[in-house]
């Protein structure tokens, strides 16, 4: 993983990434442990501390989410105005202000450049592309800003990041599909998500990593469906008008699109990997006596929750791991 340092909160099974502070203001790198290790515990045991400089609270944060077309990003933002308002936390939160701009990487940096400026405290982020952002790190470092990226993070070690293991994600379900097919050769239909995020790529790298290691045969058919149920149906048609008949099906989000495809197609039930969506969970129970067999995993939207939770303590002067 990248020369990042993670941090595992427990309670959601996500990871924080921290590295070395830069040449700007920033974080310090100090000992450990870090605060609340019951919830905050490090990937590894390499993994190193940082300490900001202490804020009287309450904080402005902003959360400054990219794609916003489906499910599990509406949740995250309900989510996080939800946790806003609890007891425990809506004592430390002067002002929440969550945007989404779309799955340009320009807009996301003009718009935690603008909250920098502003004098936010802590931006949370699920950045939209895991390069391109070492200018608004720096800015923050500069204004003691505290950047956050957690679910599609960084290629740095720059900053505090919350997620989960992304590539194991992606082993999972390929190790799944090769156990219910009973074999090591057949045609698979790979679903994939948002073009040019870290999570896509990662789950990709782990799923290709286990379908194509040695003395396995596969042959994988890959689309692109956006983590959205209507892109991922649409290309699993096609995929099926074109490809006909799957010995099995990876989709990392969309798959309660992807199984309707199948089903409008009078595909036989096979295998199905997908995301821990409720549609494709409903759809695998009311199924399953007619053969569809699947798997859902993947990550809870409530890892904004544990980012934010991880800006407040950083914000009090906390070590972080």
């Amino acid at each position: 993983m990248f020369a990042s340092k993670f941090v595992m909160p427990l309670l959601a099974g996500a990871a924080i990434i921290v590295g070395t502070a830069t040449a700007f203001a920033g974080p310090k790198i100090v000992s450990g442990p870090g605060a609340d290790p019951a919830c905050f515990k490090p990937w590894t045991d390499k993994t190193k501390y940082f300490q900001w400089e202490k804020k009287a609270g309450p904080y402005r944060i902003a959360v400054v989410n990219g794609f916003v077309g489906n499910t599990w990003r509406i949740q995250m933002i309900k989510t996080a105005k939800a946790f806003a308002e609890q007891a425990g936390i809506k004592e430390d939160i002067k002002e929440l202000k969550v945007i989404s701009t779309g799955t340009d990487v320009a807009a996301q940096l003009g718009a935690m450049e603008d909250f920098i400026n502003q004098g936010y405290d802590a931006i949370v982020t699920i950045a939209v592309s895991p390069e391109g952002f070492d200018r608004v790190i720096k800015l923050a470092d500069k204004n003691n800003v505290i950047v956050v990226p957690f679910d599609n993070v960084l290629d740095t070690d720059k900053v505090m990041m919350v997620n989960e293991d992304q590539v194991e994600l992606g082993r999972q379900p390929a190790e799944f599909l090769i156990k219910e097919m009973g074999k090591k050769e057949g045609k698979i239909l790979e679903v994939r998500g948002l073009p040019g995020n870290s999570v896509d790529r990662d789950r990709h790298v782990g799923f290709r990593k286990v379908m194509e290691a040695e003395g396995n045969k596969f042959q994988i058919v890959e689309v692109v469906g956006n983590w959205d149920d209507g892109t991922a149906q649409k290309v699993t048609a096609d995929a099926i008008a074109v490809h006909g008949k799957f010995d099995g099906v990876y989709t990392q989000g969309g798959s309660t699109g992807t199984v309707r495809a199948m089903m409008d197609a009078k595909h036989a039930f096979v295998p199905v990997a997908g995301e821990s969506e409720n549609g494709f969970r409903k759809l695998i129970a009311a199924h399953a006596k007619d053969g569809l067999k699947g798997l859902s995993v993947g990550q809870s939207p409530g890892l904004v929750a544990i980012a934010m939770k991880a800006a407040i303590s950083a914000l009090k002067g906390n070590p972080m791991p």
